[in-house]
């Protein structure tokens, strides 16, 4: 038999269950490139990822509000074109984890700032949707700026709605965006160090983890 201290499980997704960096550079820099605007060089592509893009698009390109939601918008029409699961690696282990959690009759959910029809084609892409009691992302409307609370606070309202336990819930991330938006809703984070943030970011997590093996100690225990 295996447990779980937790009463359900959520995820990231970008720089936690999937990497899809290599897809997202070039899309950022065709965008770009297209307003007439210097692109990030590829050492600057982890800060654009895990923040929404709208958020990114503001701050990191200093577009202004009307010109980041045009740039939104361009950016997923590429995504689309390109298919949304295209150029989109799992890491090592973390597919398998998913599989041993729902094995184990864990509830879980996803908890992205990726928009959610983005999200949900990648989990459909490997297999993995049917393992999800509910597929959370962001809102479709490049206007909407949807944060880590408000992601996970809907997560937990479709674990709710479904009847699962959220009285023990934990997050799976990789950036302080997932700390700082559990934090609100009192959700203690575990924060992986195989996605894209920097150090000093897992700050607030109540624990921290280099691979699959190691998050899968945290989060099952096989009983005698």
């Amino acid at each position: 038999m295996t447990s779980s201290p937790w009463s359900c499980i959520l995820w990231d997704v970008d720089g936690t269950v999937a990497d899809a960096s290599a897809g997202i550079l070039p899309r950022i820099t065709e965008v770009l490139t297209a307003m007439g605007r210097t692109p990030p060089a590829p050492d600057e592509l982890r800060h654009w990822i895990g923040p929404p893009m709208l958020e990114s698009f503001e701050r990191r390109a200093l577009l202004t509000p009307a010109e980041a939601v045009g740039a939104v918008e361009a950016y997923r029409a590429l995504a689309s074109r390109d298919g949304y699961a295209a150029s989109v690696a799992l890491y090592p282990g973390v597919a398998e984890l998913i599989r041993d959690v729902q094995a184990a009759g864990v509830p879980q959910a996803t908890a992205s700032t990726k928009p959610q029809n983005q999200v949900r084609a990648i989990l459909e892409h490997y297999g993995l949707d049917d393992a999800f009691t509910a597929i959370v992302g962001a809102r479709s409307e490049a206007d909407v700026l949807d944060t880590k609370a408000d992601v996970l606070g809907r997560a937990l309202e479709g674990l709710t709605a479904a009847g699962v336990d959220t009285s023990r819930p934990v997050l799976i991330g990789d950036r302080h965006h997932d700390v700082d938006g559990a934090a609100g809703l009192g959700v203690p984070v575990v924060f992986v160090r195989w996605g894209f943030g920097t150090p000093g970011e897992e700050e607030g997590a109540v624990a921290v983890v280099d691979d699959a093996a190691q998050l899968r100690e945290l989060l099952l225990a096989d009983d005698d």
